[in-house]
């Protein structure tokens, strides 16, 4: 992990093209959120990439801010700051557990790897913008900030009709399923055979 050499050929573009994708300004309302959010304690990271990984590396603030978007039923039980590299990738991935449990899809977490080696910043800042969203959406009064720094998640909106509205429903011809209104086979000709042009003179 640590012993890596740098990169080169298609490794080199591929983490080129994934770094690209790192967006400044959203580290800017990250940080400001999660510190709004922890509270002080949590301090602040070096700006830039990499000061914003080091910040997070060890899972700790991590761990705080999952903690803090839960009322008395904390998920993570234990937040301790290690040196020790597998000690740190546990704290991610019980933040990764927690998040999934908060609602968060399997298709916007991070991988434990993205955030520790510093693979992939950018999915540590998606799947930090989807858990906003949602705790935004909860609206369960553990959110903490502006709430403007993110969208709301779209909500179910059920529809109940009676069964007398569904029935009406099914007499009713969608236009775009067309209509066969004033549809006649005038002029039509037998399968197979050339159409008829006549020529009035």
């Amino acid at each position: 992990m640590a012993n890596k050499g740098p990169a080169y050929g298609l490794s080199r573009e591929v983490q080129s093209k994934i770094d690209k994708k790192y967006d400044p300004e959203l580290e800017e309302r990250l940080v400001e959120w999660i510190v709004a959010q922890c509270g002080s304690a949590v301090g602040r990271p070096e700006e830039g990439k990499t000061g914003f990984q080091k910040w997070l590396k060890d899972g700790c603030v991590l761990c705080e801010l999952i903690n803090s978007l839960h009322g008395a039923n904390k998920p993570v039980k234990a937040i301790k700051s290690s040196g020790m590299a597998f000690k740190q990738m546990e704290q991610i991935s019980m933040f990764l557990r927690a998040a999934e449990n908060y609602g968060i899809t399997k298709t916007d977490m991070f991988q434990t790897v993205d955030l520790f080696e510093g693979k992939d910043l950018a999915a540590v800042q998606r799947t930090l913008m989807t858990l906003g969203s949602l705790a935004v959406t909860k609206d369960d009064g553990n959110y903490k900030g502006d709430p403007n720094w993110f969208h709301r998640k779209a909500q179910e909106n059920r529809r109940d009709f009676s069964e007398e509205q569904l029935s009406e429903g099914k007499n009713v011809i969608g236009l775009q399923m067309g209509t066969n209104k004033g549809a006649s086979q005038a002029g039509m000709t037998g399968y197979g055979r050339p159409r008829q042009i006549i020529n009035n003179p």
